[in-house]
Formats: C-alpha cells, sequence, structure tokens
C-alpha cells in the first residue's frame, strides 16, 4: 500500500471517528433543570429552576398580561383596563458602564459574557409581600411595570423570568450592575402592628408551625404537590431594619437551600460579585440603607433595605450567614447536600 493511500485511510478513519461524536443534526440538547442564563449561556447551580422558556416559566419578556383573559390581554386592552401600566416593556438595557459604541453592540441583545461579567457586581434580595411566585408575577406583570431576574417559591422552585443580560426593575439605583430575586414570603410588620400573619400561619395536629395559602389562592400554582411548608423557625423572628422594631416569619429550609446554591453559581459566574453581605466595622449585619459613596463602592449579596430608606426586605428574619456561608463553602469546593432536580430532570442527570 502506497503512502499516498495510507494517508487517504487514515483521513477517512479520522473523519468516521470525528462524525461519531458529534450530535445528528435535530438531535435535542438535554438539560438538567437547574439552569440558569446569562448572556444567552447555560450555568449550573444544582436546584431546581424553570426558566421563561419553560413549560409554566414565567416571561417576563412579554407584553401581555399573564393572567387576564386572553382575549383581552394584549397591550392595548390592557392599558386601557389596568391604569398603573404606562409601558409594555418590564425591563431595560444595562448601560450605566458601557461606552456608546458598547450600547450600540448590545442593544439588539448582543451581550457577550466578559463585558456582562464586568458590569453586574451585586446581587440584591426581596420579599415578595405576595406569598407565592405566580402571585408575585401577577403583581409584577400584570399590574406594576416592574421585573426581575429570579423568583423563588416556597417549595425551593427557583424561576428565572430574564435573561440575566436584562436591566431588571426591582432595585432603583442599583439596577444597571445588579440581579434581584423575589422570594415569596409576606414580609416584615411593626411589632404589635396589623399583619397578615393569621392569613398565612397556622398550626397543624403536632402544634409544629405551618404554612396556610388563603384559599382564594388555591395550590398557589407551588409546582411542589402537595407541598407542606413551614418556616425555617416556628416563631415571627423580630429585629431592627431602618431602625423600626419588626417581626416576620422565617423563610422556608426549601428556600434557604435553594438561595445558598443560586447565590454560589452567581459569585462564580460573576467574578466581581464578592460572596459577603454588609457589614459594620465589628463585622455585624448593617440593618439600614447603606451611604451613597458606600453603596456605590459596594460589591456583593444585599438586601433592598440596603439601597432604599423606604423599603425593609428581606426583613429581620433572613438568615444572612446560613445563606451567605453555605454558598462560601460550596465555592471552596465542599458538599452541603445532595442536589434537588425537577422529575423531568432526575433521570438525566449523571454526577
Amino acid at each position: 500500500m502506497t503512502a499516498k493511500i495510507l494517508c487517504t485511510v487514515a483521513t477517512l478513519a479520522l473523519l468516521a471517528g470525528g462524525c461519531a461524536t458529534m450530535p445528528r443534526s435535530g438531535q435535542p440538547e438535554p438539560r438538567r433543570g437547574d439552569e440558569i442564563v446569562a448572556a444567552g449561556q447555560f450555568f449550573h447551580t444544582g436546584t431546581p429552576v424553570v426558566l421563561w422558556l419553560d413549560p409554566g416559566g414565567y416571561d417576563a419578556y412579554r407584553v401581555e398580561r399573564r393572567f387576564g383573559p386572553v382575549e383581552s390581554s394584549d397591550w392595548t386592552d390592557s392599558t386601557a383596563k389596568v391604569k398603573t401600566l404606562k409601558t409594555p416593556n418590564r425591563y431595560g438595557l444595562r448601560h450605566a458602564e458601557l461606552t456608546p459604541a458598547e450600547v450600540e453592540r448590545v442593544r439588539g441583545g448582543g451581550w457577550d459574557l466578559p463585558l456582562l461579567q464586568r458590569v453586574v457586581d451585586q446581587f440584591v434580595i426581596h420579599f415578595d409581600v405576595a406569598g407565592t411566585s405566580r402571585s408575585c408575577f401577577a403583581t409584577l406583570q400584570d399590574d406594576r411595570d416592574l421585573s426581575v431576574h429570579f423568583m423563588l417559591d416556597l417549595d425551593g422552585t427557583i424561576y428565572q423570568t430574564l435573561d440575566l443580560k436584562e436591566r431588571a426593575w426591582h432595585a432603583t439605583t442599583s439596577n444597571d450592575r445588579s440581579v434581584g430575586i423575589e422570594i415569596a414570603n409576606m414580609g416584615g410588620y411593626p411589632v404589635h402592628g396589623k399583619n397578615p400573619f393569621a392569613q398565612w400561619y397556622g398550626t397543624n395536629a403536632r402544634g409544629e408551625t405551618i404554612i396556610t395559602l388563603p384559599k382564594r389562592l388555591g395550590d398557589g400554582g407551588i409546582r411542589t404537590q402537595p407541598f407542606n411548608g413551614r418556616p425555617a423557625r416556628p416563631q415571627p423572628v423580630r429585629g431592627v431594619i431602618q431602625g423600626e422594631d419588626l417581626e416576620q416569619y422565617d423563610f422556608t429550609p426549601e428556600q434557604y437551600a435553594a438561595l445558598t446554591r443560586l447565590t454560589a453559581a452567581l459569585c462564580r459566574v460573576f467574578p466581581k460579585l464578592t460572596c459577603a453581605y454588609p457589614v459594620d466595622a465589628q463585622g455585624k449585619l448593617i440593618p439600614h440603607k447603606l451611604p451613597d459613596s458606600q453603596l456605590n463602592a459596594y460589591h456583593g449579596v444585599l438586601g433592598h433595605y440596603h439601597i432604599q430608606t423606604n423599603k425593609d426586605d428581606p426583613g429581620p428574619a433572613f438568615n444572612w450567614e446560613l445563606v451567605i456561608g453555605g454558598a462560601q463553602r460550596l465555592l471552596a469546593g465542599e458538599s452541603l447536600a445532595p442536589p434537588l432536580y425537577t422529575p423531568r430532570a432526575a433521570g438525566q442527570f449523571r454526577r
């Protein structure tokens, strides 16, 4: 066999082997069910995530109301029926840190990950005062011209409503540089003042504190059914936020577990996002708005009340050390617990 023939045979063998490893045209690419999206790329979190692309997701790119009647949910009918709606867009362009040339490049959607990583350096934690993620999205999308990147439901399911390249409208002066999450929780209220706790919390036959959704919400849109939710601590937690003494029922253990993994994932995706929360000189949590100069220089995880004086979320019950400490351990390579995946993805996941 001549050298030319040998070369031809080797080349054909190489091509055949390469073709065997390439996906077939039209073959679907399986997902694990834990991915978030940043600049069009998927990143794993180790906890269940439902994207706006998925069945049952919440799509903040849509113009129409999500929960209005289909025949009257378009933008024209919506503005006639809901006077609080002023613009069909519930999000915008992150532009504060971009040059005019960069704005022109990305305004059509052309973000690349390094540019987004240069811009994002804050993760803002909210409670939704809606109780469930479905109710939260109904308020944001159908009533208030607002948006948020993530919602975290009572059962620990995370919903992503927008690519992280978008400027969601959730935290005023920090919108350009931040990612935001609304956690299903009824929020904090003045001690001895009026609150909705009696509608949302009760006790079971064993005397344990449980979450009781108001009947008007049905199953609340919670993906885990049946879901027997409970706050991580049985009694309301008291604390001072913005100088006011508040009380709040804690978030669920499922929410803390999911948020810990999401926080670690975001801190890994965005190198400028420090896995830390605002503390004073003694290392204690700062429970009020940061001075403007400090807020401008801050890059890490923070609460809505660190940004605005008229906000008190995520409230006195939020366990900062549990979330940030756990996320730091994950970033250091430690394992907290087996990850939880959606039933759709359980058979696909392989370590």
